[in-house]
């Protein structure tokens, strides 16, 4: 394998959703948003909900985009390890669903907020942002 190129995965309870060869990753945690390169020094970090964009060695004039829900990202030895409770490329995005489900959050969150309800609040608002992270990921669909 060439001296700058390293391995990323993306994992789910459900399975692998992406594992590819890369030059650049870019991924946004707790922190703010930080770029991976081979060599990188070892890291590991919370993530939040948002996409994590893929420079893949096969196509270098092209970024992969996964929407991925929070996790964790671990990097060493040129393996970038993403482990999140659910994550989707934007080609397997079903963009209807992610429009309802950003529908229905935003009415969960009116009638909660009408009723003081903190808890289903919270719940509702990290729905929204879930939906709204998969909408603008299907805009980048291959």
């Amino acid at each position: 394998m060439a001296e700058n190129i390293m391995t990323v995965n993306i994992v789910t309870p459900d399975g692998v959703v992406y594992d590819h060869h890369a030059k650049l990753v870019v991924i946004s945690t707790i922190d703010g948003e930080i770029g991976v390169m081979a060599h990188h020094a070892p890291i590991i970090a919370p993530l939040v909900i948002d996409e994590v964009r893929v420079r893949r060695v096969d196509k270098p004039h092209h970024e992969d985009s996964i929407a991925v829900n929070g996790g964790f990202l671990e990097f060493s030895n040129d393996l970038v390890s993403i482990v999140a409770n659910s994550a989707e490329r934007a080609r397997d995005i079903d963009l209807r669903r992610a429009e309802y489900a950003k529908q229905k959050a935003e009415d969960t969150i009116k009638v909660a907020e009408e009723k003081h309800n903190v808890d289903e609040l919270a719940r509702a608002q990290v729905s929204l942002r879930k939906a709204i992270n998969r909408i603008n990921v299907s805009s980048h669909r291959n």
